[in-house]
């Protein structure tokens, strides 16, 4: 009988071992973000053992979910946990070791634009201003000035993401002559939202550009913004500078956007 009880202590201790092992290498996914009005779709796996689904245990802000999640698809509904749109969520969501479930909208939590601009102004030193109601989470703003036939990305700013009226600016360079200037927002998986336009006019003299074909190096009247492309298309420098050194370039034609311009030039 002696025998008997440290072999069954031996054998208990071997399990729990295992068991502990199992729990420790158990994995845990976890969304943060804030009730956007959207459920969370989740493609759940086969447990490791052949038999059975992945997910042990879904927690929404700490609650178990009720829903039956042992198939291979599912729908997490928030709408049941009576949360009011931007109130913070945290989801987990437990599986077994060797196998991983895949949240089909990881985005679900991000917020989404939705300001509304109550004013959009910019002055003639390119100070932009604007002010805004509705917005519902923080999202950047993206500043962006029209040139070289586009939307050209200036800078950010970050939103406040609250529901009243809300002021911003933002200093941006002009370009010579007539500037149009806006701010967007980008969602997980929406379409941007956009402001209107506002304009600003720089009465500095444009720009001018040259190509010293011996020094092998574009020169500008003074520091400007530029992107310089290939014939392909493929855009191998930009920066801010009076000069751009094309020495390393191979020969060939090349497009230098700069100020609000575009000009073709040939390096030989």
């Amino acid at each position: 009988m002696n025998s008997i009880k440290p072999f069954v202590q031996r054998v208990l201790h071997f399990f729990l071992l295992i068991a502990l092992t199992h729990s420790a290498r158990a994995g845990e996914i976890t969304m943060e973000g804030n009730y956007q009005l959207k459920n969370i779709f989740v493609m759940n796996a086969t447990a490791s053992i052949g038999q059975g689904f992945c997910i042990s245990e879904i927690l929404v802000n700490g609650l178990p979910i009720k829903d039956d999640f042992n198939v291979l698809s599912f729908e997490i509904d928030l709408s049941v946990y009576k949360m009011n749109h931007g109130d913070p969520v945290r989801v987990i969501i437990k599986h077994q070791d060797g196998c991983t479930p895949k949240i089909l909208n990881p985005g679900a939590l991000k917020p989404i634009p939705t300001f509304t601009i109550v004013d959009i102004q910019c002055t003639n030193s390119g100070l932009l201003k604007w002010s805004t109601t509705g917005e519902k989470g923080g999202i950047p703003f993206i500043i962006q000035q029209y040139k070289w036939n586009r939307w050209v990305a200036l800078g950010e700013v970050f939103g406040k993401g609250t529901d009243g009226l809300n002021e911003y600016q933002f200093q941006a360079t002009l370009h010579s002559g007539l500037n149009k200037l806006r701010v967007v927002q980008y969602g997980s998986d929406e379409e941007p939202r956009k402001s209107l336009s506002c304009q600003a006019n720089n009465s500095i003299d444009p720009i001018a550009m040259r190509y010293d074909k011996k020094q092998k190096t574009v020169f500008l009247t003074y520091p400007t913004s530029y992107e310089l492309y290939d014939a392909y298309g493929q855009m191998i420098k930009n920066g801010t500078a009076d000069k751009i050194d094309c020495s390393t370039m191979p020969k060939g034609d090349y497009l230098l956007n700069f100020d609000n311009s575009i000009q073709k030039f040939y390096r030989k």
